[in-house]
């Protein structure tokens, strides 16, 4: 098991592919997990600014180029 200071170690690019490991595990057994209540809110918000054009969306792979291009 690692510790908080292997985490510290980890280059980014390492830290980002274990935590898209853990969150595709996590959501694939979705039903284990709740949602705390804000999300609710959070995604009403969201939905609302979609449907008025306030906001835009972008699929999962133009998010994750968008990170990397901010975090290196």
């Amino acid at each position: 098991m690692i510790n908080k200071s292997d985490v510290k170690r980890m280059p980014l690019n390492q830290k980002l592919r274990i935590m898209e490991m853990i969150w595709d595990d996590l959501s694939s057994n979705e039903d284990s997990v709740d949602s705390p209540s804000w999300h609710k809110d959070t995604l009403q918000e969201r939905e609302k600014g979609l449907e008025t054009g306030d906001m835009t969306a972008s699929s999962w792979e133009e998010a994750k180029e968008r990170i990397k291009r901010n975090v290196t």
